[in-house]
C-alpha cells in the first residue's frame, strides 16, 4: 500500500473538510433529529469540568436545540492518545473531542481531524489566547478550537517577603533576581526560591523571552535549537535563578509543592492550584501565600510561559458535524467561558475575558501571564520527546558544571533525532 506524505494527506483532508462544510452551508442541512436514540456524542477530559457545570452546559444546548440530546463521556488522560487516534479512524467518530493543546499535531498527522479554519472569525479567533491558538494550527490551518488554558505563576510567601523588606512583587527579571538574592538566606535555613534543575517548562519560558526556541521547523524537518545564542541566554538566566535556592540539579517539579510546604522557601514556580495542596500539607501557611506572573524583561510585559490546556476538535467522520460545531460554538462562547473560568479557575480562551477571574488572585496572575503564553513546538513527535526528554538532562549537565555550549549542542542533536524519528 503506497504511503501518502503527511503534508499531502493534510491537504487532502483540508479539501475534504472544506467541501463538506460548504455542502452543509449550501443545502441548509441540520442535525438529524428524526432518531432521538442518536445523541450528540461529546468526549471531555477528566477534571475539565465538574459535574454540575457539565449538566448546566448540556441543558443549555438541549434547550437551544429542542429534540436533541447530548451524551458526555469523561475520559482519563492516561492512554488517551491511542484512544483518540482510534476514534478518529472509526466510521462514526464522536462529534466533539477535547484534546490537550500540544496533542493536536499528532492527531492531524494521523488523519481524521476536521479543518475549521473557515469558522475562526465567527468563533472570535482574533482574541484567542495564543498558547491555545497556535498549537491548534497546523500548516496554517486551524484544527483545534481553544477551550481553556492554565500556566505557571510565582507562588510566594508574603510573610517572608515582608520580613525581607520587599513590599511589592518584582516587575522585571532583574528585579526578580535582586529580590530573590535578598530572600536567599542559607545561614537561616531559608531559600530564595525552590527551582528544581529539570523544570524544562520554566526554562522554555526564559528561552522564548530571549527570542529562542526549543526546536524549529526548517523545510519540513524539525531540528533542536537549544544551542542558539538566544536559547543559551535563556539557560544562563535559569542557572542564575536556580543558584538562589536548594533545588536539586537532577530533579523535576514532581514533588516541589511538598518541599515548599515543609521548608522555609520564599518562592515556587507552579500553577496557582498548587497553593491549595501546599496549605493542605501545611495549614500554618494559610493566608500567607501570594501570586504574581513570571516577570519579563520589561516591566509592562510578563515573562513568556508555557501554556497548557485544552482545545476542541471535530472528527471528519463525526455523525453530526453541524451539531458538533454548534456545541463547540456554545462552550467556547463568552457566556460559558466566563462561567468555566470562574468555576474552575481556568484562563478563558480569549484575552478579552480575563476580567472573569477578578477576585481570584492566583487565577488573575495566571491570566496575566497567559498574555505571553506559548506552546511547545508543533511537531507530531513532541509527545515522544517528552517521554525521553533530553532537555532535562541538558539542564542537569549545565547546572553541575558542564560546558553549556557543548551540552546544548548534544541536546539539540538529540531533539532533532527524536523529532525526525532517526536513531
Amino acid at each position: 500500500m503506497p504511503i501518502v506524505p503527511n503534508r499531502l494527506r493534510r491537504l487532502i483532508a483540508t479539501a475534504t473538510a472544506a467541501a463538506a462544510a460548504l455542502a452543509l452551508s449550501a443545502c441548509g442541512a441540520g442535525p438529524d433529529t428524526g432518531d432521538e436514540a442518536e445523541p450528540l456524542r461529546v468526549w471531555l477530559m477528566q477534571n475539565s469540568l465538574n459535574e454540575d457545570l457539565t449538566e448546566q452546559i448540556v441543558r443549555d444546548f438541549e434547550d437551544r436545540h429542542p429534540g436533541r440530546r447530548v451524551e458526555v463521556t469523561v475520559q482519563e488522560w492516561t492512554g488517551i492518545g491511542e484512544k483518540v487516534t482510534d476514534a478518529l479512524a472509526a466510521q462514526e467518530a464522536p462529534d466533539v473531542i477535547e484534546v490537550g493543546n500540544t496533542q493536536v499535531a499528532q492527531y492531524v498527522d494521523a488523519g481524521g481531524v476536521a479543518n475549521l479554519t473557515l469558522k475562526v472569525p465567527e468563533l472570535g479567533g482574533d482574541d484567542w489566547v495564543s498558547g491555545l491558538e497556535e498549537p491548534g494550527k497546523i500548516d496554517g490551518y486551524q484544527y483545534g478550537i481553544p477551550y481553556y488554558a492554565a500556566n505557571r505563576v510565582v507562588i510566594y510567601r508574603k510573610d517572608l517577603f515582608a520580613a525581607a523588606g520587599i513590599t511589592e512583587p518584582p516587575a522585571t527579571r532583574e528585579e526578580w533576581i535582586e529580590a530573590t538574592e535578598q530572600l536567599d538566606q542559607p545561614e537561616a535555613g531559608q531559600q530564595g526560591i525552590y527551582l528544581p534543575g529539570q523544570n524544562w517548562y520554566v526554562l522554555a519560558g526564559f528561552v522564548w523571552d530571549e527570542g529562542g526556541d526549543l526546536a524549529v521547523e526548517l523545510s519540513g524537518r524539525w531540528e533542536g535549537a537549544l544551542d542558539t545564542p538566544e536559547a543559551l541566554r535563556g539557560m544562563e538566566f535559569y542557572e542564575r535563578l536556580h543558584r538562589l535556592g536548594g533545588g536539586p540539579a537532577d530533579a523535576d517539579e514532581a514533588t516541589q509543592s511538598e518541599v515548599f510546604a515543609q521548608e522555609e522557601i520564599a518562592q515556587l514556580i507552579a500553577p496557582p492550584g498548587h497553593a491549595k495542596l501546599i496549605t493542605e500539607l501545611n495549614p500554618e501557611l494559610q493566608g500567607k501565600l501570594g501570586f504574581f506572573p513570571v516577570p519579563g524583561k520589561q516591566a509592562d510585559t510578563p515573562g513568556a510561559v508555557f501554556t497548557g490546556g485544552s482545545v476542541l476538535i471535530i472528527p471528519e467522520n463525526a455523525r453530526d458535524f453541524e451539531g458538533g460545531y454548534s456545541f463547540v460554538q456554545l462552550i467556547t462562547g463568552d457566556t460559558w467561558q466566563r462561567e468555566i473560568a470562574r468555576t474552575m479557575s481556568y484562563v478563558p480562551n480569549k484575552t478579552t475575558l480575563a476580567d472573569a477571574l477578578e477576585g481570584d488572585p492566583g487565577a488573575e496572575a495566571m491570566a496575566k501571564g497567559a498574555e505571553a503564553g506559548r506552546a511547545t513546538p508543533n511537531s507530531p513527535s513532541w509527545a515522544a520527546l517528552e517521554a525521553d526528554n533530553p532537555i532535562k538532562e541538558y539542564q542537569t549537565a549545565v547546572l553541575t558544571g558542564q560546558d553549556a555550549a557543548r551540552a546544548a549542542k548534544e541536546a539539540s542533536d538529540a531533539v532533532t533525532a527524536l523529532l525526525s524519528g532517526t536513531p
